[in-house]
């Protein structure tokens, strides 16, 4: 069985910030999901990773302030490891899948999570790049560490539609865009 969840809502009207995390995840597990193929728009910080590229990340850096960050903050504290916040599995699967159908994809990336709805100032776009991050979105965290609390594999798709703000010579995303 496959479940699709719309985490925007079907009209895209719920903000990165107040999608509740934690019930999706929740009625995922309730539903018997063990595995979560996450799809996400994404910022580029790299040169090399162009608009309509796909991405695997395989790490993660929280930027995210106001979130919900896990299960356990009642009555039982557990303590999650994150070492590896992305199945390396679905990974694997999905560069299997990419090869196949010819297309461009990157892996080993690390993707940044910050709070949204705005995007990133020029500063901390040049900063995310100094940290190493080499895309950026707004949903991944909590997503990956609250999947992880409930031990259900968690994997990324990212496709770049911009180079987020840093790149002097590509148009941003601008009011006429939204």
């Amino acid at each position: 069985k496959v479940f699709l969840l719309n985490r925007h809502g079907v009209t895209h009207s719920i903000g990165p910030s107040q999608v509740n995390y934690k019930a999706n995840i929740w009625a995922l597990k309730s539903l018997g999901c063990t595995h979560i193929l996450a799809s996400t728009a994404v910022g580029s910080l790299r040169e090399n990773i162009k608009p309509g590229d796909l991405i695997f990340p395989d790490q993660l850096i929280d930027f995210t302030k106001t979130r919900q960050y896990t299960f356990f903050d009642k009555e039982k504290i557990v303590h999650t490891p994150m070492s590896e916040p992305f199945c390396s599995k679905i990974i694997t699967e999905l560069s299997k899948l990419a090869d196949e159908l010819n297309m461009d994809y990157h892996l080993n990336k690390t993707v940044v999570t910050i709070e949204g709805p705005r995007f990133s100032t020029k500063a901390e776009s040049n900063m995310f790049r100094s940290l190493g991050a080499d895309i950026i979105n707004m949903s991944t965290s909590p997503e990956a560490a609250l999947a992880r609390e409930q031990k259900i594999h968690y994997s990324a798709i990212g496709m770049a539609t911009d180079y987020d703000c840093w790149k002097e010579d590509e148009e941003s995303v601008s009011w006429d865009q939204i």
